[in-house]
């Protein structure tokens, strides 16, 4: 018979289970949403025939003003209390 032999261990990681993550859940999706609506202003401001640098400082201007916004409406999970 054979045998199958188990995948070799991946090179530099000994506990991954105890690492935390990179970004937070609630960072990530404040980030992403931020980007989203910095995208949407960034076109609709090239849509009305500014000159392409304008409508790239708009869409930044309204991607970073958005970020403590929605940092405050997008709470935080709260933390189970124990069982």
């Amino acid at each position: 018979m054979t045998r199958m032999t188990p995948p070799p261990a991946r090179p530099g990681r000994s506990d991954s289970a105890t690492e935390p993550p990179f970004l937070s859940l609630h960072t990530t999706v404040v980030l992403l949403t931020a980007l989203v609506l910095g995208l949407i202003v960034g076109g609709l401001a090239a849509l009305t025939h500014v000159p392409p640098a304008g409508a790239v400082l708009a869409g930044l201007t309204a991607a970073g003003s958005t970020v403590p916004v929605l940092r405050s409406l997008i709470g935080r999970p709260h933390e189970r209390s124990g069982p």
